[in-house]
């Protein structure tokens, strides 16, 4: 079975927010982008760098150091330079709990 990990109870996690959770040495970003969590592994494909902190919009999160863009739903890289889809992961809500999940 596939390693899952509780992250806290999700209504202290409002829109916009981000976070990151570690997931057997793999750094995990998980946001609430209008009302639904994603996660993905926090990690542009193009350069290695942290996805954290990037902006969301329009479902999909922006690289701050080289302006990548990945689609938060499917991880695919829509904006140049990055080709490489990102590693996704589920988050899921269940009792209230916020839950992120290998796929």
């Amino acid at each position: 079975m596939s390693e899952r990990i509780q992250v806290g109870p999700a209504d202290t996690y409002p829109p916009g927010w981000q976070g990151t959770v570690d997931m057997g040495g793999v750094s995990v970003l998980v946001v609430n982008h209008q009302g639904q969590f994603y996660a993905l592994r926090n990690n542009c494909t193009h350069k290695d760098y942290p996805l954290l902190g990037g902006d969301m919009q329009d479902g999909k999160i922006t690289c701050e150091k080289h302006g990548g863009k990945f689609e938060l739903e499917t991880g695919k890289a829509r904006a140049l330079p990055a080709v490489k889809p990102v590693k996704l992961f589920r988050a899921e809500v269940e009792d209230g709990m916020l839950y992120v999940q290998e796929l």
